[in-house]
């Protein structure tokens, strides 16, 4: 069946089902989004004002083809649509020397000739005074990083899937997603359509709307936090990269588009279980700050130690970190994006670009073997 002939539905457009009702309308598909809120809500897993986009990747190097198609993408999507989505200032990743993840991203440096300097702590220390260095650190600079704007991003895809023609439910949550003969059956409080084929991008809600899923997707409460800095001439202007720091506690930070703070965020094990993600705590309290205080007090003693402004969101995480991408078992028609445990955004396109193959052709050209969940026995 022809793409152009084929009705797909997408559950949740918001970081991925933005994406994929883009690639799916360009493709001359019939498409009908579903959002429980509407594209680019702060309730989700893409609050927070930035997001880091980096070409090198600490955590495997087969993620780098998957960063170069989404490259290609992000500036496809904002030629289309005139908006300044990402924009590219480098990326400081720090760490140990005898770090794990120094390793894994020199190794997926060299496998695919990234742009790329390699600092050590003397010539980090000149370059980039405000950061705090220890005994045994370096960093590579990943020249083709920076950051994006999420809940930009994801309002601009979506409106640009409707201009190529698909249409957008609103403040409409899908209860059921029901396989039948020929294709899927999606539920609402108004009723049912049917659909050649169902994307499902649930986020935070994937276990709500999926209650059977084999795998099993960890929700928790993400906490970013902005701090001023004293003396701003080093945050801001040229070579003002975003950073991420390795060990010994996993952090990152970006300095804010607007000149005036930089935002600082954490890894996985430094996250909260959320129980019902309809039932966010958005409420940080001062206890969650000490770890913020920590970090900066250790590496980054230019940032004033009280935040200026406070954001709780959600992400979901599986045992392996990666995602899970590709039909349901038992239900080929159904497409699911879930589980990107922190590291989906700046890959965002290019998923979304997989998801409109996997809807429309049954395979992607893209190498996606280590996330399918086709055979998958482990999250």
């Amino acid at each position: 069946m022809s793409a152009a002939r084929k009705r797909v539905a997408v559950v949740g457009v918001g970081t991925m089902g933005s994406q994929a009702a883009w690639r799916l309308a360009a493709r001359g598909a019939e498409v009908v989004g579903y959002d429980r809120f509407a594209p680019g809500h702060d309730r989700g897993a893409a609050g927070g004002e930035t997001r880091i986009f980096r070409s090198a990747h600490f955590e495997d190097s087969r993620y780098v083809p998957l960063l170069k198609h989404a490259d290609v993408l992000w500036e496809q999507l904002q030629q289309e649509t005139g908006r300044e989505l990402r924009r590219l200032t480098g990326c400081l990743l720090m760490g140990p020397t005898d770090h794990h993840q120094m390793d894994t991203v020199l190794q997926s440096i060299a496998e695919h000739d990234l742009d790329h300097e390699v600092l050590d702590a003397e010539l980090l220390a000149k370059r980039f005074p405000q950061y705090r260095i220890e005994s045994g650190d370096a960093a590579v600079l990943d020249r083709r990083a920076g950051f994006i704007r999420p809940e930009l991003t994801i309002q601009t895809a979506a409106r640009r899937a409707e201009q190529l023609g698909a249409v957008i439910h609103r403040y409409s949550t899908v209860r059921e997603i029901v396989p039948v003969a020929a294709g899927v059956e999606i539920r609402t409080d108004a009723g049912s359509e049917h659909f050649d084929t169902a994307v499902v991008t649930p986020g935070p809600w994937v276990n709500d709307l999926l209650p059977d899923l084999p795998w099993e997707v960890d929700v928790r409460r993400v906490v970013s936090a902005w701090y001023v800095p004293t003396t701003p001439d080093a945050w801001f202007g040229e070579e003002r990269p975003a950073f991420i720091r390795t060990a010994p506690t996993h952090c990152y930070g970006l300095p804010s588009p607007d000149g005036i703070s930089v935002k600082l965020g954490l890894s996985r094990a430094l996250h909260r279980p959320v129980g019902d993600p309809n039932q966010l705590d958005r409420t940080v309290r001062p206890e969650e700050l000490e770890i913020f205080s920590e970090l900066i007090g250790r590496y980054l003693p230019d940032l004033h130690p009280d935040p200026t402004r406070l954001s709780v969101y959600m992400e979901g995480y599986t045992e392996s970190s990666r995602p899970l991408v590709g039909p349901l078992p038992g239900a080929e028609n159904v497409i699911l994006l879930a589980g990107f445990s922190g590291h989906g955004f700046k890959l965002s396109p290019a998923f979304g670009d997989i998801a409109a193959d996997l809807a429309l052709d049954g395979t992607s050209p893209q190498s996606i073997d280590f996330l399918s969940t086709v055979g998958r026995t482990e999250a």
